[in-house]
């Protein structure tokens, strides 16, 4: 399975999970078949509000989830149109937010769990 993990620094398995997924600088892909971090630089960072595209953003490379702190409703239903789930993260390293997942911890983010805004300091305001 590939899990796709927004970030802003790699750090592999103990980078800390971004709270936005359109405005992550960068993204984490963890194989879990053969244990790899591939990372992908995010080619829509710069993208006006509500107007993410997150299949350019992943620069068109396949994942089956992707754990992330917060997310706009179009990005999550274009995901979950390209058959992607989106989970909240539930720790704060992608090497926690990997065991929170094993042991089915993590929450499956719907339109109601979306982002509705930005706060003074760039992150969601859900």
């Amino acid at each position: 399975m590939k899990l796709c993990f927004p970030v802003e620094m790699d750090q592999g398995l103990e980078s800390k999970v971004y709270n936005h997924f359109g405005s992550a600088p960068l993204f984490l892909v963890v194989d879990t078949t053969s244990d790899t971090v591939t990372p992908i630089y995010n080619r829509d960072e710069h993208h006006a509000h509500g107007a993410c595209n997150p299949i350019m953003a992943l620069n068109g490379q396949k994942v089956d989830a992707i754990i992330v702190g917060g997310i706009g409703a179009g990005a999550l239903s274009r995901l979950n149109q390209s058959g992607i789930k989106v989970f909240k993260t539930a720790g704060s390293t992608i090497k926690e937010n990997l065991a929170l997942l094993k042991t089915h911890s993590i929450v499956e983010l719907t339109l109601q769990h979306t982002c509705a805004g930005h706060s003074q300091e760039g992150g969601c305001s859900h």
